[in-house]
């Protein structure tokens, strides 16, 4: 069921009313919405809905038993199992095919590989996002972050809340648990807000990854070397672009639908392409995932407390696991490893202490080329990222050398380009201002302001509505 659906919008509408209906209920009000996150999951394959239950089950069972349990070990160790148990769905569907490719090319290498009938097992929708919920649950468990004791319903919902099951952003127990035991009041929800959070995010999906998807960017990847290298450049701008307003997108529908029924989900994206240095993007960019590999992964590796070499080799651990769990390929691998390698180098450029060095940081030259040359360096990671392989990402690299004329830049896909892009520089006020303008209004007239955004983007964009991008991690 996706967002920028009639399907969707009738389920929304019907669980938005219902929800409200039973908000003087609190546990007729839980129940209904994990119920109702449950048939949303189930409407993309009810096969899978018991995998999403087994996991959010066990993980609040051993989460409450870490609570209760006051030996300091056997806690350490009732940790351990959780996250093991959760793992091992997610590293049997997403990653046994790459294991066993893999097994098989390196053993070309010595003797002929055997004949093996094997087929990857099928990606459950969303495994990704609610197995990293399942262990924030054992997490702030086990660091005494959750101050009640866990209510088994109200960590089934934690994890199953249908605005973020299939691809964020990333709850934390800590932050959201609390929520679930305040009961909903309808004079505290920012609508306004909401509605302008869900008109965006369709307009970013649907006008501006769209159209670049279809009209640039999978045209040029599916085939890189019918284009010129000014068209291929373009669809590499034009990935950056898509990317961003597909999964920022998503997560201000998300954020969107989450605030309408009463809950405060975590900004996800902060203009990343303005960002000046590759510490500064991962502050910008899919927030909730950076925080949460900072928090769960690069922290209990040792973070920087352990001298310069560990430190860089932790960095280089958590974006290569990073870039590991968006997919089972080596070039989310390599654009892992890239953006570790920015990381470890940024951090030595900014041990320097050369007196002329530090005034020319602190200059507005060139806190604007560390943005252009960032900005080229993460466009060089979409490459790898988007590319199925290493000899397609090699051949859209190559061919930015190629003669030919610039075919693919058409009227909407420059204005899609410049608005994914440039759109990020706009000022913050002007979202408070449009939702202060939208508190002046009567009803009646947002309502018909509401739906006037919303038939606009329906003709706007085009034909068909594409998977996001994010689904499939």
């Amino acid at each position: 069921m996706l967002f920028p659906t009639v399907e969707y919008a009738l389920f929304f509408m019907t669980v938005l009313v219902c929800a409200w209906l039973l908000a003087g209920h609190g546990g007729l009000h839980k129940t209904f919405l994990l119920l109702a996150s449950y048939a949303f999951y189930g409407f993309w394959n009810w096969l899978y809905l018991p995998l999403l239950i087994g996991i959010s089950l066990v993980s609040a069972l051993i989460a409450r038993r870490i609570q209760t349990c006051e030996d300091k070990r056997r806690r350490r160790r009732w940790l351990v199992l959780g996250i093991v148990l959760c793992l091992a769905p997610l590293a049997y569907y997403k990653y046994t095919g790459f294991a066993v490719l893999t097994a098989l090319n390196l053993w070309s290498w010595f003797a002929a590989p055997p004949e093996v009938d094997f087929a990857s097992p099928m990606l459950p929708l969303g495994i990704s996002f609610f197995v990293f919920h399942a262990i924030s649950l054992l997490m702030d468990s086990y660091r005494g972050k959750l101050r009640q004791r866990i209510n088994i319903r109200d960590a089934l919902l934690y994890i199953a809340f249908f605005p973020q099951l299939i691809a964020g952003p990333i709850l934390r127990a800590a932050s959201f648990l609390p929520q679930l035991a305040i009961r909903r009041n309808p004079q505290a929800i920012r609508a306004n807000t909401g509605c302008l959070l869900i008109v965006s995010g369709l307009f970013k999906k649907v006008i501006i990854a769209n159209i670049l998807a279809t009209a640039l960017v999978e045209p040029v990847f599916a085939d890189p070397l019918s284009y010129s290298g000014g068209d291929t450049l373009l669809a590499i701008y034009g990935y950056a672009a898509q990317i961003y307003g597909d999964f920022s997108g998503y997560t201000d529908i998300a954020i969107g639908c989450a605030l309408l029924l009463g809950y405060r989900f975590p900004r996800n994206f902060n203009a990343p392409y303005t960002a000046t240095d590759p510490q500064d993007f991962w502050r910008r960019w899919h927030i909730s995932l950076s925080t949460w590999l900072r928090d769960y992964l690069y922290i209990p590796l040792g973070g920087s407390r352990r001298g310069a070499a560990r430190t860089y080799a932790n960095l280089m651990i958590t974006m290569v696991l990073g870039g590991l769990w968006h997919g089972a390929n080596w070039t989310f691998i390599a654009w892992g490893g890239l953006h570790g390698a920015m990381l470890c180098g940024h951090r030595l450029w900014a041990g320097i202490t050369w007196k002329p060095l530090l005034d020319l940081r602190a200059s507005t030259a060139w806190r604007w080329l560390s943005r252009i040359l960032l900005f080229h360096a993460v466009c060089l990671g979409w490459v790898f990222f988007r590319s199925p392989s290493f000899d397609i990402a090699f051949q859209v690299l190559g061919n930015l050398v190629a003669p030919g004329p610039v075919t693919l830049a058409t009227m909407p896909v420059v204005v899609a380009l410049l608005a994914g892009l440039f759109g990020q520089y706009l000022p913050r006020g002007l979202r408070f201002g449009l939702e202060a303008g939208m508190a002046r209004l009567p009803s009646v007239f947002r309502g018909a302001a509401l739906g006037c955004a919303l038939f606009a983007i329906q003709v706007l964009g085009p034909t068909g509505v594409s998977p996001f991008i994010y689904f499939q991690f």
